[in-house]
């Protein structure tokens, strides 16, 4: 038992050092076995301490001032394209926000559309939101 709190704690520790919101799984592979970093993970998601938006990716949380349940510490569009270049995916701006910068168009991208090269069968989300992805030639 006290094993597991020390991971548990290095973890923690680690998580606050971490400088940016998404965390991977592969971030704790040196500290302990996979399946002792998944528990403590998996912990952490229950414990409101983390939030899970995809396989082996990880949000950082804070408490809603409304709501006073935790939420990640930034939107879902800058999540994942935070993910997505962890996960080292090259992104684009989609047809939509180019036309909206070149002012061809006064909608405004709601940003959960990212455009990357190639085909990503990812899911990068959370409670029921998720982001969608565009073929952006470039």
């Amino acid at each position: 038992m006290k094993n597991r709190l020390t991971l548990e704690k290095k973890i923690l520790k680690r998580i606050a050092r971490k400088p940016g919101n998404v965390l991977l799984r592969d971030d704790f592979s040196d500290l302990g076995g996979y399946d002792q970093v998944g528990r403590v993970l998996r912990r952490l998601v229950g414990e409101g301490k983390l939030i899970k938006i995809g396989y082996g990716l990880y949000a950082k949380t804070k408490i809603s001032p409304l709501t006073q349940q935790p939420v990640p510490t930034a939107t879902l569009p800058r999540l994942g394209k935070e993910a997505l270049d962890r996960l080292k995916v090259p992104t684009l701006p989609t047809k939509a926000e180019q036309a909206y910068r070149d002012g061809r168009s006064t909608q405004v991208p709601t940003g959960r559309m990212i455009g990357v090269k190639g085909r990503i069968s990812r899911k990068i989300g959370y409670k029921g939101a998720y982001i969608t992805y565009e073929q952006v030639s470039g």
